[in-house]
C-alpha cells in the first residue's frame, strides 16, 4: 500500500492509509478502542484519537503539575502538517 503525497490532506487519506501512516510512526492501536493509537518518544508520551471531525492529540504527563496537554488538527490539514505538530512533541 503506497500512501498518497505527504502534502495530501488528510481527508483525502483512506482509513487503511491513515492507520498505515500512523504504524510508520511508531503508533500502537488500542485493541479495544479502535479509534485510539499510542505512542511513545524518548521524553513524551502520547494518545491519538480518530474523531470524527479532527484527529486529537493527547500529550501525558507534561503539563504543569503532570496533567495532560490536548492538541487537534483538523482533517484538511496536510499529512506532512499533521505529522510535523504531532511528532515534534508537545
Amino acid at each position: 500500500m503506497t500512501l498518497p503525497s505527504a502534502d495530501t490532506p488528510l481527508y483525502n487519506h483512506p482509513l487503511p492509509d491513515i492507520e498505515q501512516w500512523l504504524r510508520s510512526q511508531g503508533c500502537e492501536q488500542d485493541p479495544e478502542d479502535l479509534h485510539c493509537w499510542r505512542v511513545e518518544q524518548i521524553h513524551w508520551q502520547a494518545e491519538i484519537y480518530l474523531e470524527v471531525e479532527e484527529l486529537a492529540v493527547r500529550y501525558l504527563n507534561v503539563g504543569e503539575g503532570g496533567r495532560a496537554v490536548k492538541r487537534s488538527f483538523k482533517y484538511s490539514l496536510s499529512r506532512e502538517d499533521v505529522e510535523d505538530a504531532i511528532f515534534s512533541g508537545p
